[in-house]
């Protein structure tokens, strides 16, 4: 067993199955970047066959992705299969991820099939995808959930069909630690081609033991795989984190003996830039990555690390990116310089008109607030990321009354397609007054699931105000984010731009585990 452990983040995927996590192209292309700068082994980075707008992103991204494996997700189909080869094409390194439910439960209720004819569309979907692509990921859908020895037939016959990885998902979280580990090491000695394919694991969080279970896949199994997701993002409880499974294995390397070839530096930059994406906020004790990871309180503490750090820590808080709010810019900053630290956060835009255009906002928002912080530029680019063709809601301006004894009252103007409108409305504060105004027009019927404020920035009053909405209609879920120094402008921001993605029909993915 190589003691290398490799990294295969499915934040663009499985972590998008989040309700309102829907992402755009250029969203999902700037948090790929990310994802290569943090040095992640595979991406994976949709679902192809799902929807023309997810075939497009995993396109887009494995043209340019070159030092990570880009991977798409694909049915055992052919035409699931040869969907995700077409959008793999331009990949400096591909992997189609073919998967199959094999458990009892799923085979039965869900595929309506029996045991023999999930073997057979297991071993002829990886013997199909073989022929379009040099690096095949196999899945068992519900796999610790499946029969021992069925599953151990499928997987040795897929193997011999050229898998070259072998994933058993705890899809619905069901898994112990040490059961999980065992399971997958009993599987791995049933099988007589195991050492032919790396063993992989993919663990949800629905008892709150992704992590463990997956670490126990690796230490106890034998996996050199772990599929996970920055920040633990996903559908229902979410997935293995990232970020704690790197981290455990690099700061217990005694224990697990391994190696993982991130970049720890990069964790809380991409941390933050999935959060601000999504609008899914970080819990501020969130290991590793939550705001209180590295404060500590209690005055003995605090003594311990006066003195020593490694009283109370056993990883150091700049090892994983953080650092002091640093101030890069402000008013009287050049376009070139504001060029610079864009590259240097990973943003890249594809053309001067939008470098231009994002100059101009930095320099509206440099002239109402002093100090411009690196997370102030990236909530500032995704606040405009839609692209004009998605943007059916756009806001003019903004202007409310309220006072002590008064009803607030709120007029907004904003565009609907090519039409600017302005509509006027009283509330209950001038937040609910915004949001009146805008549905005064609109009428979308959506309901809210999620009104949300967080500070961009800590430490200031300043600091920019970052809203997410979550909304409901029609059985869709979306999530919009919206971003300004005063908070009803970042409110009526976020409804519009969840009112953009409910306008936009964005197809979701169905595949779950």
């Amino acid at each position: 067993m190589s003691d290398k452990l490799i990294i295969f983040d499915t934040t663009l995927r499985d972590g998008e199955q989040s309700p309102g996590a829907s992402m755009t192209k250029d969203e999902k292309l700037r948090i790929a970047r990310q994802l290569e700068r943090l040095r992640v082994d595979v991406i994976e980075a949709g679902f192809a066959a799902s929807s023309n707008g997810d075939f497009e992103a995993v396109k887009a991204i494995a043209d340019v992705i070159k030092d990570s494996t880009v991977c798409s997700l694909s049915r055992a189909n052919d035409r699931d299969i040869s969907r995700a080869a077409e959008a793999l094409a331009g990949a400096n390194r591909g992997r189609i991820h073919t998967f199959i439910a094999t458990s009892p439960l799923h085979m039965e209720k869900k595929l309506r099939m029996s045991p023999d004819q999930v073997f057979e569309q297991a071993r002829q979907a990886v013997r199909f995808a073989r022929n379009l692509c040099g690096d095949i990921e196999f899945s068992a859908e519900d796999g610790y959930r499946s029969d021992m020895d069925f599953l151990a037939r499928v997987v040795e016959a897929v193997i011999a069909e050229g898998a070259t990885t072998i994933n058993i998902p705890d899809t619905v979280g069901y898994a112990i630690p040490e059961l999980y580990g065992q399971f997958i090491r009993t599987l791995r000695e049933k099988v007589p081609n195991s050492d032919q394919a790396i063993w992989s694991v993919h663990c949800h969080n629905d008892l709150g033991m992704a992590v463990a279970n997956s670490l126990a896949g690796v230490k106890i199994g034998g996996a050199r795989q772990v599929e996970c997701t920055i920040n633990g993002l996903g559908e229902r409880a979410g997935n293995c984190s990232l970020e704690e499974v790197v981290m455990a294995v690099r700061t217990r390397r005694d224990h697990f003996g391994l190696e993982v070839g991130i970049d720890t530096s990069q964790i809380v930059p991409a941390s933050r830039m999935v959060s601000q994406t999504t609008g899914f906020v970080v819990q501020p004790n969130k290991a590793v990555v939550g705001a209180n990871a590295f404060a500590h309180a209690s005055g003995i503490h605090q003594d311990g690390v006066l003195k020593a750090r490694d009283t109370y820590e056993i990883m150091r808080a700049e090892d994983v990116g953080w650092s002091a709010n640093k101030i890069v810019l402000g008013k009287l900053s050049g376009r070139n310089a504001f060029k610079q630290r864009l590259q240097e956060l990973g943003i890249e835009m594809d053309s001067e008109a939008e470098i231009n255009a994002a100059f101009a906002r930095f320099k509206d928002l440099a002239d109402r607030k002093s100090e411009i912080f690196d997370e102030d530029i990236i909530a500032l680019v995704g606040d405009e990321s839609v692209t004009s063709e998605q943007e059916h809601y756009r806001l003019v301006a903004l202007s409310q009354r309220s006072e002590t004894g008064e009803r607030p009252h709120a007029k907004v103007s904003f565009f609907v397609g090519a039409k600017e409108v302005t509509s006027e409305a009283d509330g209950n504060g001038p937040v609910d007054a915004s949001l009146k105004a805008i549905e005064a027009h609109v009428q979308s019927g959506a309901e809210m699931l999620l009104y949300s404020v967080n500070a961009i920035t800590s430490g200031s009053t300043e600091s920019q105000g970052e809203v997410t909405f979550r909304l409901q209609h029609g059985g869709r879920v979306v999530n919009g984010v919206g971003s300004d120094p005063d908070i009803v402008v970042a409110s009526a921001k976020a409804y519009l731009a969840a009112l953009n993605k409910l306008q936009g029909n964005v197809e979701r993915t169905s595949a779950q585990w």
